[in-house]
Formats: C-alpha cells, structure tokens, sequence
C-alpha cells in the first residue's frame, strides 16, 4: 500500500527555521514530481515549492531565498529546509507527490511561527 509520511512541523519563533521530510513508499521514487503545499486557515492550499525528477525546482515568489526544497532519491524522501520563518508561514504543510495519473497527497504536518 503506497504510504506518503511527512514529519517535522512544530511551532518556531519568528526568524527560525524548521526542516519538514516527506517519504514516499513506492518503487519508482524517482520519477515522481514532488511538492509542498500549504493552507493557512480561510485560505485557499497553494504551492510552497516542487521538485521534479530532473531535480528541477519551483518557489513561490513569498518563500524565494528563504526556502529549500530537494530530495533523496535513495531515501525515497523530500525536504523542505524552512529559514528566516515568519508569522505568515503559519498554515498546515502537505506533501504531494505526482507522476502521470497518480497524484498522492499526505495528511498535513502544522507549522506555526510565533513569538
């Protein structure tokens, strides 16, 4: 049974930074197109950052220079290294993963940043 897992939310003052990890139990890793999504509350999910198999990468314009997002195939795992976090970076964290038909979602991991 596929398995997508994610880990390392919590809560950081602002300024902090926080690594969130997303392991996908399937065969074909590799090929998969990997994201991180957020919805904060009242607002609508949106694209935080994504990987392809190329290991090609995309940010949204709020987390440019601030984020990181990479992934280790080996491990069957992608990262997302979080710096400089701020108050509007509050929101429930999900990982996604995608390849053809096949769109995985994980059950969300809270990220909150407040002094």
């Amino acid at each position: 049974q596929v398995q997508l897992v994610e880990s390392g939310g919590g809560s950081v003052q602002p300024g902090g930074s926080l690594r969130l990890s997303c392991a996908l139990s399937v065969n074909s890793f590799s090929v998969y197109r990997m994201g991180w999504y957020r919805q904060a509350p009242g607002k609508q999910r949106e694209l935080v950052a994504s990987i392809t198999s190329s290991r090609t990468t995309n940010y949204a314009d709020s987390v440019k220079g601030r984020f990181t997002i990479s992934r280790d195939n080996a491990k069957k795992t992608v990262y997302l290294q979080m710096n400089s976090l701020k108050p509007e970076d509050t929101a429930v964290y999900y990982c996604n993963g995608q390849v053809n038909s096949i769109n995985i979602w994980g059950p969300g991991t809270q990220v909150t940043v407040s002094s």
